[in-house]
C-alpha cells in the first residue's frame, strides 16, 4: 500500500475516532464536525508523523524522475540526445 494512501486512512480512521467520542456530548451536529477535525488534525501532526515523513520522501522521489524524464524529452527533442550505450549515438540513423 502506498504511503499516501495509509496516510489518508489515517487521517481519515482519527477524524472518525474523534467525532465517535465527540458524539454523547451535548453540542451542535456541525460543532462536533469543526471540532472533530481540528483535533484530529492536531493528532495526526503527532501520531502520523512516520507515515507523513515516508508520504513525503516518495512523492520527493516522484517529482524527481518527472524531472528527470522531462530533462530527457527536452533534449531529446532540441536534438541533444548524444546519448551512448557502446554502441555510437542513439537516436541518429
Amino acid at each position: 500500500m502506498s504511503a499516501a494512501v495509509k496516510y489518508t486512512l489515517g487521517r481519515i480512521g482519527l477524524f472518525v475516532v474523534v467525532f465517535l467520542a465527540l458524539l454523547p456530548v451535548d453540542l451542535n451536529f456541525f460543532l462536533k464536525i469543526m471540532l472533530a477535525l481540528v483535533f484530529s488534525a492536531a493528532a495526526s501532526f503527532f501520531l502520523l508523523r512516520g507515515w507523513r515523513d515516508e508520504m513525503a520522501e516518495e512523492m520527493a522521489g516522484a517529482a524527481e524522475r518527472r524531472r528527470t524524464e522531462k530533462e530527457r524529452l527536452r533534449a531529446a527533442l532540441a536534438g541533444d540526445d548524444e546519448q551512448t550505450d557502446g554502441n555510437g549515438p542513439t537516436g541518429t540513423r
